[in-house]
C-alpha cells in the first residue's frame, strides 16, 4: 500500500484503530485486570485532549521529521464534518492530524518510527 495515495481522514482512520491497540497494550502491561479500570487508563491516553498534548510536545521540541510534519498537516487541515461533543475543535483538529501521522507510518511500515512516537506519546501521561 502506498501511504502517500491516503487523504488526511483516510489515513486518521486507520491511525485512531493503531493508536488505540497500542494504548490497550500499554494499558495491560499495568497489570490491571478489570474491564473499567483498563478504559479509564486507556482513554488517558486516546482522547483528543491527550492526543493535542501529545501534538503539542512533538512540535515544541521538534521530534517531527518535514514529512512527518506535513502527513500531521494533512491531517490536521482535513475537513472533519462532524467533532465530539465536548472537545475543542483545535484538540480534536490535532487529534486528527496525530492520527494521520500514525496511520500515514503504519501503512508505510516503518515500525521503528511509529514505535517511537508511540512511545514519546504514553511519556507524556
Amino acid at each position: 500500500m502506498d501511504a502517500n495515495l491516503y487523504n488526511g481522514l483516510c489515513l486518521a482512520y486507520i491511525g485512531d484503530a493503531i493508536y488505540e491497540i497500542y494504548a490497550r497494550e500499554y494499558a495491560l502491561s499495568f497489570g490491571l485486570t478489570k474491564v473499567n479500570d483498563l478504559h479509564k487508563k486507556v482513554t488517558c491516553y486516546t482522547s483528543a485532549t491527550a492526543q493535542s498534548l501529545v501534538v503539542e510536545k512533538l512540535l515544541k521540541e521538534d521530534i517531527l521529521t518535514e514529512e512527518e510534519l506535513g502527513i500531521f498537516k494533512r491531517g490536521r487541515n482535513s475537513h472533519v464534518h462532524t467533532k465530539r461533543k465536548h472537545v475543542d475543535l483545535t484538540n480534536y483538529l490535532n487529534a486528527t492530524g496525530l492520527e494521520a501521522l500514525i496511520g500515514y507510518l503504519y501503512l508505510k511500515k516503518d515500525e521503528t518510527r511509529l514505535k517511537e512516537l508511540i512511545s514519546i506519546s504514553f511519556e507524556n501521561n
